[in-house]
């Protein structure tokens, strides 16, 4: 049996219902090897392969520049910049030097010097025009003419690691998902310097083990979260150096934090000048031609996963990071994008038809299942996330068992009902079976990461869950002597839902920052609409570090939840296991490892001796979301043991739990060796 067979196999095991679709995963799994074949022509590993970062752009090698540029439909190349006064020479021209339309130029040591402004003058038949190189590692904005420019980065010292082989810990992912520009109090861009400083310890203090680090590649307007990339080898230059990012990098490894990257490999910004649409001339270059070139949702250009140079440069893409800045891995942006032709826009996904009806772009599949590869031969401790709300059948299994290679797939429909629940319905209408089934839907065969909220839904048009639950009250009524019953509720539910969706999660949580102490405010960007504001793209610490304010007894129950979660490895264990539901009663119990988690989503109705079956045992209450210090109420007793007890009826007898649940309360048991009553 042949290795592809026995993947194949595996996966058909995992999944029966793909059993019909057998004939076209085979095709894909084929195209997949097909692919890499076609890339390194068995001269070379794929890694090997992906090393194009070394041998395009600028760079310094015995003695001299040299720099290289793919664009085939050129006629001719110049560097222009500081060295050449600006203006196009014969000095400074390319030479053509290959059929596939790879430029070259040599320069002596004295051409170029550290810190000089560069671009390119590229000529084609018909027309010209400027770009930024697409290998470029460094490109600045000049502050005044807001124009972009390549920059020589060849510092006279190299940046020397503290933690070079950092290695990522053996434990699930417990995410804090930052954007380093909006993480500082001030009204403007933070910095690498500043997040090092200023978040880090936060993040560690928080007890969250892994940093997701978004907008590090170079993006032309800021209010694009980083999502349309111009300059994909560059980090951000808008946030300090490239030696300060390996510093953030360096002493997040130091403090045990994995750190990955948020990576846009599923479109491209549509600027010319910045990035890659027509870089020379055309606008197939590095994209589909035609209409599918053009994401018309996103405003940007679609990659052609099909040619060679296209995947040369996404895989190298992948490397560099992990070589030059040692990156843990990625969470792979915008992946039902590039799964489908049509982006999976306005589709349901509600059949296994939806993945098998020639609407996939399997070039994108083999691009992806190629990348996880490559990410995992350079480091295999490192992880990938995939972002896909289409449910795509192995996306999150590995690839020897016939999958695509990601180690781990989002939640996304935890989030969106979330927002359902509370836009939808009242409180006391919950449908409690319904959200237990939204908790815990997911693919058996795959690893999981929930959330409650992301940064997507706190973005403007959006509203944080906090927001949505208290609103404007939260300006006004946060004080720690105010009662108001707007500010009560929604301090309670917001526990509430963390905790359930930590709980529930099947191998990992993700959060995002400021979130865990209920930041009251949207995400907006400078832009022309808010008259290029700061004040919502930025993170107002002094609230969680105000004693006086509420605040920062959320954030000491989201610290208490995710050290819960560690010290009883509640994300290494089994799923959750439901012990009862009562959607009359608004009442879900459920066994996690050896914990039960007990929840009352009654806006108003408390209920005494509550009865459901529990494994037999004594029980103390380890974390209670009612707890006075977590902005609670305080109604139940924290030093309380409880004992099950034999719940006999006319058809069986079982062990029973029989408690006390406050209203719109919940809270953890753990069991105890402390002995029972006589």
């Amino acid at each position: 049996m042949s290795d592809l067979e026995s993947r194949l196999i595996h996966l058909l095991r995992s999944d029966s219902y793909l059993t019909p679709f057998s004939g076209q995963i085979r095709h894909r799994l084929e195209h997949i090897e097909e692919t890499e074949q076609r890339l390194t022509q068995s001269k070379m590993t794929l890694a090997e392969f992906a090393s194009g970062h070394e041998y395009f752009g600028l760079h310094f090698q015995r003695g001299e520049w040299v720099f290289r540029e793919w664009a085939p439909n050129a006629t001719s190349i110049y560097m222009i910049g500081d060295m050449s006064k600006w203006q196009v020479s014969k000095e400074f021209e390319l030479e053509k030097i290959n059929d596939y339309g790879v430029w070259e130029i040599h320069l002596i040591a004295d051409k170029l010097v550290h810190g000089d402004l560069y671009r390119l003058r590229i000529q084609w038949a018909g027309g010209e025009g400027d770009r930024i190189p697409a290998y470029a590692r460094r490109v600045v904005q000049d502050p005044k003419t807001l124009i972009f420019n390549a920059q020589v980065w060849s510092p006279p010292e190299m940046y020397c690691w503290k933690e070079p082989n950092f290695k990522r810990p053996e434990e699930p992912p417990i995410i804090y998902e930052a954007h380093v520009g909006m993480a500082q109090e001030e009204e403007k861009i933070g910095s690498f310097r500043e997040f090092t400083l200023g978040i880090i310890p936060r993040i560690v203090d928080a007890g969250y083990n892994t940093l997701q680090l978004m907008a590090i590649q170079e993006h032309p307007y800021y209010g694009s979260f980083g999502y349309q990339v111009s300059s994909f080898f560059a980090a951000s230059s808008r946030y300090g150096t490239p030696e300060d990012l390996k510093l953030l990098i360096d002493f997040a490894h130091a403090k045990g934090l994995t750190v990955f990257m948020d990576l846009i490999h599923s479109h491209s910004v549509s600027n010319e000048v910045e990035g890659l649409s027509r870089f020379d001339g055309t606008l197939f270059q590095y994209f589909h031609g035609g209409p599918r070139g053009n994401h018309k949702a996103w405003d940007s250009r679609c990659f052609d996963y099909n040619k060679p140079q296209v995947l040369h440069f996404l895989l190298s893409n992948c490397r560099y990071w992990l070589d030059e800045f040692h990156f843990d891995g990625f969470r792979f942006d915008g992946v039902t994008s590039m799964l489908y032709i049509e982006h999976g826009l306005k589709r349901e996904f509600t059949s296994y038809n939806d993945y098998f009806d020639g609407s996939v772009d399997e070039d994108a599949l083999s691009y992806l299942a190629l990348a996880n590869r490559l990410i995992h031969e350079i480091r295999p401790d490192a992880i990938t996330i995939a972002e896909d709300v289409s449910g795509m059948p192995g996306l999150a299994v590995s690839q020897s068992e016939g999958g695509f290679g990601f180690d781990y797939r989002f939640a996304m429909g935890v989030p969106d009902y979330w927002i359902r629940l509370i836009k939808d319905f009242k409180d006391e209408d919950w449908p409690t079976r319904h959200l237990w089934f939204e908790l815990i839907n997911r693919r058996k065969d795959e690893k999981t990461i929930s959330y409650a909220e992301s940064h997507d839904q706190a973005l403007v048009g959006d509203q944080t869950l906090i927001f949505r639950l208290i609103g404007e009250d939260m300006y006004h009524h946060m004080g720690m002597d105010d009662d108001n019953a707007k500010v009560a509720r929604g301090i309670a539910l917001h526990k509430m839902i963390r905790l359930i969706t930590l709980g529930t999660a099947s191998n990992g949580y993700l959060n995002f920052m400021g979130n865990e102490f209920g930041h009251p405010d949207w995400i907006d960007f400078p832009r022309e609409g808010n008259n290029w504001s700061f004040k919502h793209a930025r993170r107002q610490w002094h609230l969680a570090n105000d004693t006086h304010l509420k605040y920062h007894l959320l954030a000491r129950f989201d610290r208490d939840m995710i050290a819960l979660a560690k010290t009883h490895r509640l994300l290494e264990t089994s799923v959750p296991q439901l012990l009862h539901e009562d959607s009359a009663k608004k009442i879900i119990a459920f066994k996690r490892a050896d914990l039960i988690f007990v929840f009352n989503f009654d806006p108003t109705q408390s209920f005494t001796d509550y009865r459901f079956e529990a494994p037999p045992g004594k029980y103390r209450m380890i974390l209670d979301g009612d707890a006075q210090k977590y902005g609670g109420h305080g109604r139940l007793d924290p030093l309380q043991t409880h004992f099950t007890i034999v719940d006999k009826t006319d058809e069986k007898s079982q062990h029973a739990l029989s408690l006390y649940l406050p209203s719109r309360s919940a809270f953890v048991l753990c069991p105890t060796t402390r002995d029972s009553p006589s």
